[in-house]
């Protein structure tokens, strides 16, 4: 039987490791396929990016993009355990790039005042996204930034975020958007 409580890193440093997550019903890691496909559109390096990662749980996407030599990844968790866990991660790993921030993601939105390149935006796949996190988002990011959205339905964005690119696989869609300033 597969062990549900790991997530192998797919590419980068640390391909072919495996980080590990407490065992929460409502922690649903990003399938490795959705992963491949994400990083291939990204590029199979990120070297000087900073990332967030709203929604860390696992912190697949996050260890992710650190294996494949972003610069700084800020991991937003608000649960304790997961938080523990993922720092458990981060020492297994020597993962000295990655930060844990243990927060709720719209609380770290509303007081963020840093800029990211990359922000992931994945959160439990049967919530619904609150009306003000695209404000938030906004304040995180510069324009040319990405946003990867991952969610178990098709959502709609304000418009200064441009979709570059969408797939679905079974119950997952993603998008890969970029923040563009109204200029």
């Amino acid at each position: 039987m597969k062990n549900n409580n790991r997530i192998r890193i797919i590419g980068g440093e640390w391909r072919g490791r495996y980080i590990t997550f407490p065992p929460f019903s409502n922690l649903r890691p990003t399938p490795n396929r959705v992963r491949e496909t994400l990083f291939n559109w990204l590029g199979q390096t990120l070297r000087e990016t900073t990332c967030v990662d709203l929604f860390a749980g696992s912190g697949a996407l996050g260890f992710e993009a650190a294996s494949r030599g972003a610069k700084k990844v800020v991991l937003v968790e608000k649960n304790s355990s997961i938080c523990r866990s993922l720092r458990e991660n981060i020492i297994k790993l020597n993962a000295e790039q990655v930060e844990i921030r243990n927060a709720d993601a719209l609380v770290f939105l509303n007081n963020g005042n840093k800029k990211f390149d990359l922000v992931f935006l994945d959160p439990p796949f049967k919530s619904e996204f609150h009306a003000n996190i695209w404000q938030g988002i906004k304040r995180l990011v510069r324009p040319g930034s990405l946003i990867y959205v991952e969610s178990n339905r098709r959502h709609d964005w304000p418009s200064v975020f441009k979709k570059k690119r969408f797939s679905q696989a079974g119950q997952v869609f993603y998008s890969l958007l970029e923040f563009e300033s109204k200029s």
